[in-house]
């Protein structure tokens, strides 16, 4: 069963290499690696082209900042793997768990497998408490109105069957991503959800961190939207 990993990338020319590195030496090795530059500013691109391409089998280069949302759409659009995984281009979220998020969807239990930095004995950074809180809220009103019983609606790792994933449309540009996309399978028949531990090694603001806090108002929004008006 091959794997697609679409990698969202802006402004990573820190850890992008070292990023491709961990997923090509990780436990997963039937892959097919998909990288969306979403209009890099710092000498990411020049990174990829030197190097990064190698690495890879598939470069989208997009002409301008437009946004996680963005790159995703992109990069689901491509992706030609039985599977499909969003990998983000920091080191927060490791290579390593790829097993622990693949087993559901092995075993013909799942359809969607969520990776929760909140469940689970896996090392996690300690970072930053009103990011948390904020988290735990948009689950929490995202739950309320998907009547799913996610702990972290907010992960990254979000893991689909390509046929599942290349029949939504995605909407929003930015991190609304998140929220719309989990509204959205919610709401397909018979689509199976799981979620699993996962670990987590979060980055600092210092570090490149780039959600804030207007990204939890639109998360705000999304949910509502998503799921009450759609």
């Amino acid at each position: 069963m091959k794997l697609s990993v679409v990698i969202p990338c802006f402004n990573e020319r820190a850890t992008l290499l070292d990023l491709l590195r961990a997923v090509k030496a990780g436990p997963v090795q039937d892959l097919e690696i998909i990288l969306v530059d979403d209009g890099s500013t710092d000498g990411t691109r020049e990174i990829i082209e030197r190097e990064a391409r190698a690495l890879v089998d598939q470069v989208i280069l997009h002409d301008r900042n437009r946004g996680k949302g963005a790159a995703l759409r992109s990069g689901f659009a491509a992706a030609t793997g039985d599977v499909v995984i969003v990998q983000d281009a920091d080191l927060e979220y490791t290579p390593e768990d790829y097993p622990k998020l693949l087993d559901p969807i092995l075993k013909r239990r799942a359809d969607v497998v969520f990776g929760s930095r909140f469940t689970g004995g896996d090392a996690h950074r300690v970072v930053y408490f009103w990011h948390m809180v904020g988290n735990r809220f948009l689950t929490l009103l995202s739950n309320m109105c998907t009547n799913l019983n996610l702990t972290d609606m907010e992960t990254c790792y979000k893991m689909f069957r390509r046929e599942i994933i290349q029949q939504i449309t995605i909407e929003e540009e930015r991190f609304g991503f998140e929220p719309e996309i989990t509204a959205k399978v919610a709401k397909l028949p018979g689509c199976v959800i799981y979620e699993v531990g996962i670990s987590y090694y979060g980055r600092t603001y210092e570090e490149g961190k780039k959600i804030g806090w207007r990204d939890g108002f639109r998360a705000t929004y999304a949910i509502l939207k998503y799921n009450l008006f759609r």
